[in-house]
């Protein structure tokens, strides 16, 4: 099945293993609360147990430096997309409220950028990721 949007997420290439996983989860969540839709259905197995649903549609993780991540917001902006973002600041953080604090505190052009994540129409997000390349 081809969806007519698309889902990117991009994390920094010289995080550690479990910095990228930790970002990577927090934006598609990011995602999913910005569209409701983007949220499956519930799974049923075989023997009738529930278990809770899936994003909808694929997620495609990139890999990208610094320059990578800040062409990438530009351009989202530019296409009219509203992305999610982590900066290496929110590591150091330890709940929302601080997290929303941290990011307000640095001008766009001064974000330390190691995460974003990307749902749109197709070309769009074509357009914003222009040039990156799946995560090894």
């Amino acid at each position: 099945m081809r969806f007519d949007t698309k889902i990117a997420v991009i994390v920094h290439e010289e995080l550690a293993s479990w910095q990228k996983l930790n970002v990577a989860c927090f934006l598609s969540g990011g995602l999913v609360a910005a569209t409701p839709e983007l949220g499956g259905e519930a799974y049923r197995d075989g023997s009738g147990k529930v278990y809770g649903p899936l994003i909808r549609q694929p997620v495609l993780v990139f890999a990208a430096a610094s320059t990578d991540l800040s062409r990438v917001l530009r351009r989202a902006g530019e296409a009219g997309l509203r992305p999610s973002l982590y900066t290496r600041e929110l590591f150091a953080t330890g709940h929302d409220e601080a997290n929303r604090a941290a990011v307000e505190a640095v001008a766009t052009a001064a974000l330390d950028l190691v995460g974003l994540a990307l749902h749109g129409e197709r070309k769009a997000v074509d357009k914003a990721i222009k040039g990156l390349k799946l995560h090894p």
